[in-house]
């Protein structure tokens, strides 16, 4: 086992995908010799030259519209968006061409494409560069999205988002990047995993997912302190979600409490929420509670953003509040 941080695994997931098989490349905004705004990519430009380490112009639709052409080809391109927020420059390439392809050629068409992208608040980026947009993607059939919270959950889904035969959406979160853990990066091949228990208690539900998961296990810790045991479940794949394990969870604990850094309104904890309701209503002995962002942009002033921002302090006042503690 060895220290490794977010980035480090996800780099070297995409190194050894490289290393094996030639149909895979990157491409992407600075990701050469400056090795992607968040350093990702850094050193495999020395390592596999220009040919696979396409630096692009600025124009999102146009690299995007170019990945999802040689993905019909045969390769498995992997596109950085620089922030999250600029996917929305090639939203057309994405949920009219790459999503639909699969289905409007009669299942004789693949696209295996990885957009991974920079999402998320907590470094005073402003309403533009700090945006998590994954439900606008989860509302698209035929994209499957996935956000790891872990360093290995980021190395393993990564390889396993690469020989997937879809595409895939992939949630980086900017606060993830520096994290390490002691870990085993396992070679080999995977499919993309569902949600995952991290913590068992029988006392409240807390199922979070990306940076809110960090989040939600320093909580559960605190909250463990305090008497409170917590079942504490990442959803990892968030597009198609997996709620057996949400069930199984709530129908024990009665209590859930949904975390997430999105806006409030329409998004993956109204998804959870609805499910919660509609195929487990006769088992919760309280109101589904969600903590999430406001419904407001971003700020670039570091308190307002703190402010809306869940972290485990909001995360233990809302389980107490929960459990009428």
């Amino acid at each position: 086992m060895t220290m490794t941080s977010y980035s480090e695994a996800i780099r070297q997931a995409m190194t050894d995908c490289m290393k094996q098989d030639p149909d895979v490349f990157l491409m992407g905004e600075d990701i050469g010799v400056y090795g992607g705004a968040f350093g990702v990519s850094r050193g495999m430009l020395a390592q596999f030259g220009p040919e696979r380490i396409i630096n692009t112009p600025l124009s999102e639709g146009s690299f995007v519209g170019m990945a999802v052409g040689a993905a019909l080809m045969g390769a498995r391109p992997i596109v950085e968006i620089m922030f999250m927020d600029f996917i929305t420059l090639a939203v057309d390439q994405l949920v009219n061409q790459a999503a639909k392809l699969h289905y409007v050629y009669g299942k004789q068409a693949r696209c295996p494409l990885v957009i991974r992208a920079a999402g998320g608040a907590g470094r005073n980026y402003g309403p533009t560069h700090s945006q998590n947009l994954e439900a606008w993607f989860c509302h698209t059939p035929g994209l499957k999205v996935v956000a790891p919270s872990s360093v290995e959950d980021a190395y393993t889904m990564m390889k396993a988002a690469i020989y997937d035969d879809n595409p895939v959406i992939f949630l980086e979160h900017k606060l993830l990047y520096p994290i390490k853990e002691d870990c085993i990066l396992v070679p080999g091949k995977s499919k993309l995993p569902g949600p995952v228990r991290l913590q068992q208690g029988g006392d409240v539900t807390i199922v979070s997912y990306s940076y809110m998961t960090f989040e939600a296990r320093m909580a559960a810790h605190i909250l463990q302190k305090q008497g409170i045991a917590v079942d504490l479940i990442d959803l990892r794949t968030l597009h198609p979600l997996d709620e057996t394990i949400i069930l199984e969870s709530v129908k024990n604990t009665g209590k859930l409490l949904i975390v997430a850094e999105e806006p409030r309104s329409c998004g993956i904890s109204a998804e959870i929420s609805s499910r919660i309701f509609e195929q487990a209503y006769d088992y919760i002995d309280a109101p589904v509670r969600r903590l999430t962002m406001p419904d407001v942009p971003v700020s670039a002033s570091p308190s307002l953003e703190k402010a809306a921002m869940p972290d485990r302090a909001a995360i233990v006042r809302a389980v107490h509040e929960l459990m009428g503690s």
